[in-house]
């Protein structure tokens, strides 16, 4: 990872992949925030019955659009100015990130607000969420970056909102004008203050990200070594990309994992890039009656708990894969698991 001292974007050392990666299944709780968020920012006046929207969509899928039409909100034509510019997870996929924003501020009218969700980077550093770097995700956004990049293109932070999405995510508004305090300035400003008080402006604190990943792999390795010493049948749950980067940097195979299980039909029957370990359907939950099933996307527990029962009613456990960092065999298990 790159670190600009100049203006605190992170960004990947080098990214010459053009990944063709398969579309996955749009989790509920992803589903759930964007309602949320549209709800907020619709209380806070910046989505207007009758304006222009255009979307910049995230390859990940997911699309706000049908929320927005429901509050009266209509699709730009093509190469109209829109109103609102939403982009979702999107601008981070951006190779170019300065003409990304310079074409999504040169689409907006001069009265319209821009509306950019990302995984902000103080989560990612206080949560240690390593495996949150990966290819095609090239940019990764403090408050305090993106301000300064926004006020290059003539936009100023107007509000933000955070959700507890991936560990930590943001929705921050920005215009061409000056918004009434009403809309959240504090917001943001509070926004900055966290990112000073995480030091995501600091490259010896994202450094600490290095530690991270090899905690995190090194917990992961031992549990499931003690689990096949003890007998234990475990498989995986959610074949996304962080997961890759895990089970890669633990040097997981199908000899410790034997499959890891996703809802999504374009990833049935692949493996996990970089290793031999099979994605299979959610059936073979049912079929293979785990003793744990390695959770590798935490904002999964509520939907895989409700959708699979099975799993605990058989005597099976859910484990989340980023509470194994530095897991050493300890009494307790040192699992955070979903009770």
């Amino acid at each position: 990872m790159w670190l600009c001292a100049a203006c605190g974007l992170a960004q990947l050392m080098a990214d010459p992949t053009v990944p063709e990666e398969p579309r996955g299944a749009e989790p509920a709780a992803l589903v759930e925030q964007a309602a949320d968020a549209v709800g907020r920012a619709a209380a806070a006046g910046l989505l207007r019955a009758g304006t222009r929207v255009t979307e910049y969509g995230s390859p990940h899928g997911g699309s706000w659009l049908s929320l927005l039409a429901e509050r009266g909100l209509t699709p730009a034509e093509p190469g109209e100015r829109a109103d609102v510019i939403v982009d979702c997870f999107g601008m981070m996929h951006a190779a170019d990130q300065a003409a990304a924003l310079a074409g999504r501020a040169a689409s907006l009218s001069d009265g319209g607000v821009l509306l950019l969700q990302y995984h902000s980077l103080s989560a990612i550093v206080r949560g240690g969420q390593w495996n949150a770097l990966r290819h095609a995700h090239y940019a990764y956004y403090s408050t305090t970056a993106l301000a300064g990049l926004l006020a290059g293109h003539g936009l100023q932070a107007q509000a933000a909102w955070q959700f507890d999405l991936y560990g930590g995510t943001v929705l921050l508004a920005a215009s061409r004008h000056t918004a009434p305090a009403s809309t959240g300035r504090a917001s943001v400003d509070d926004l900055l203050a966290d990112d000073a008080s995480a030091g995501v402006t600091d490259p010896a604190v994202l450094g600490g990200l290095g530690r991270d990943a090899i905690s995190g792999a090194d917990g992961l390795r031992a549990w499931l070594v003690a689990q096949q010493r003890d007998g234990r049948s475990v498989i995986g749950y959610g074949a996304a990309s962080r997961a890759v980067a895990l089970l890669r940097r633990a040097g997981i195979n199908r000899d410790l994992l034997p499959a890891v299980a996703d809802a999504s039909p374009a990833k049935i029957g692949l493996r996990m890039p970089g290793t031999d370990i099979p994605v299979v359907s959610p059936s073979e939950l049912g079929a293979r009656r785990p003793d744990a099933v390695l959770l590798f996307l935490a904002d999964l527990r509520a939907e895989v708990r409700a959708a699979f029962p099975g799993v605990e009613a058989h005597g099976g456990q859910w484990v989340d894969a980023d509470g194994l960092a530095g897991w050493q065999g300890s009494t307790s298990g040192g699992l955070k698991q979903h009770a």
